[in-house]
């Protein structure tokens, strides 16, 4: 009998599955992985020896102002660690310089006080300038010009005004732009709300390199360069975490050269094979990335990659927050089906994408080919069944669903952290 630990908001959950049934444990070697130094050392380690450029000492010199990109609070970027590093190695170099921190909300909800506090500290929230990117007030954007795909590139005035734009960020596994961090600060971090839209439409999002650790081909990953370069991204820092949300690598330089270094890493540690299984349990790693149903399709994804057509996911992710998205949450509950979803998503138009469309597309795929039973005792059962997923509030309740309907013989494969893992 395997007993397998499972994250689940800012706690575990455990499971016990019996060695006749138990395929695989699928894990990225992120959660093992011993840095020899501290965070802290490992950041300055990786701004000391900035990749493709120069330093960012050398780059604030002579500048009046500048603007710090940061994820939002859906991203676990351990900035209590890297934004005070940033600003002190900056005020050294040019005391003088006005910063300002701008949140890369993207699609998302603005970032609330007590979450800005929980992801910077008390003292940066209090003694900074911090401002949320808003998607949709158009005039916070200024159009910048058309991407490789043909929409509108429209970006935050702040960033494109500014004398100098970095950003900080995180690099994992991405269920359709390949990886997180770098160029995805701008788009979709602070892009407008139609640039959004156009970069995640149904023919991007149904492309076969589209798709977890893929950046050569995919078009929303070359969408995503142009609009950094536009904005003049000079400079990045990403960090790679562990399982505990512990900085284990930094890269920092080149939005693009640096990044590309960043991903390699991330691949190397990341990349396990696919045990094709009748049931597949996965999980979003837990808090922040399972705080509502529209996140914890990335950790559905990994579970898509190995799980046999016509089987059974187990997604086990908090959902405090809901849904995540008014859109997302009525284009699948007015469906009568995952189908009826696909059917209407691939006749919209690449300019025509609704919010959210790419998250109840890549859903309704998924439960297209597969039952899908939520694990969570933190949100509304009803919105669960009402998008044609089922729901259960405990691992062994979803378990024995799923012997239900696959028998007791069944095959399981378990991916502790669904977000951390590219399957091949």
């Amino acid at each position: 009998m395997a007993k397998i630990k499972i994250p689940y908001s800012k706690k575990h959950l455990e499971i016990d599955i019996p060695d006749y049934n138990l395929s695989a444990i699928l894990e990225s070697k992120t959660h093992i992985f011993k840095p020899k130094i501290c965070q802290e050392e490992i950041i300055h380690q990786a701004l000391d020896n900035p990749i493709g450029s120069a330093s960012l000492e050398e780059l604030v010199k002579g500048k009046k102002n500048m603007v710090i990109i940061t994820s939002d609070h859906t991203r676990p970027v351990p900035s209590k660690i890297t934004m005070p590093i940033l600003l002190k190695r900056i005020r050294n170099a040019n005391p003088d310089i006005d910063i300002k921190i701008l949140i890369a909300t993207g699609f998302h909800r603005p970032t609330t006080k007590e979450e800005m506090i929980q992801k910077f500290g008390q003292k940066i929230v209090d003694q900074e300038v911090i401002i949320n990117h808003l998607s949709e007030d158009e005039s916070s954007v200024v159009r910048v010009g058309t991407l490789p795909s043909g929409g509108e590139l429209w970006l935050n005035k702040l960033a494109m005004e500014t004398e100098l734009l970095i950003s900080e960020g995180f690099i994992e596994p991405h269920f359709f732009a390949g990886f997180s961090g770098g160029r995805k600060s701008v788009l979709p971090g602070v892009a407008a709300a139609k640039t959004v839209l156009a970069n995640h439409c149904s023919e991007f999002i149904a492309s076969e390199y589209a798709r977890t650790g893929v950046t050569k081909n995919n078009p929303i990953h070359m969408d995503m360069l142009y609009a950094a370069k536009q904005a003049n991204l000079a400079f990045i820092l990403n960090v790679v975490i562990n399982s505990e949300k512990e900085v284990i690598n930094a890269f920092a330089g080149d939005s693009q050269l640096a990044h590309e270094e960043g991903c390699k890493f991330v691949m190397e540690l990341a990349c396990v094979q696919a045990v094709k299984a009748d049931i597949v349990i996965s999980s979003n790693g837990g808090y922040p990335l399972d705080q509502n149903i529209y996140q914890s399709v990335k950790g559905m994804t990994a579970a898509e990659a190995t799980c046999k057509e016509g089987g059974v996911i187990i997604m086990v992710s908090a959902c405090n927050d809901g849904h995540g998205g008014k859109s997302f949450y009525d284009n699948m509950a007015n469906a009568s089906s995952p189908r009826e979803v696909l059917d209407r998503v691939f006749k919209v138009e690449r300019t025509k994408t609704v919010p959210d469309q790419w998250e109840f597309q890549i859903l309704a795929r998924i439960l297209d080919k597969h039952t899908v039973i939520l694990v969570t005792d933190m949100c509304d059962p009803e919105i669960i069944c009402n998008m044609h997923i089922q729901h259960a509030f405990t691992l062994d309740e979803a378990l024995q669903k799923a012997f239900q309907l696959k028998g007791k013989n069944a095959t399981i494969t378990v991916i502790p952290d669904g977000v951390s893992v590219v399957i091949k």
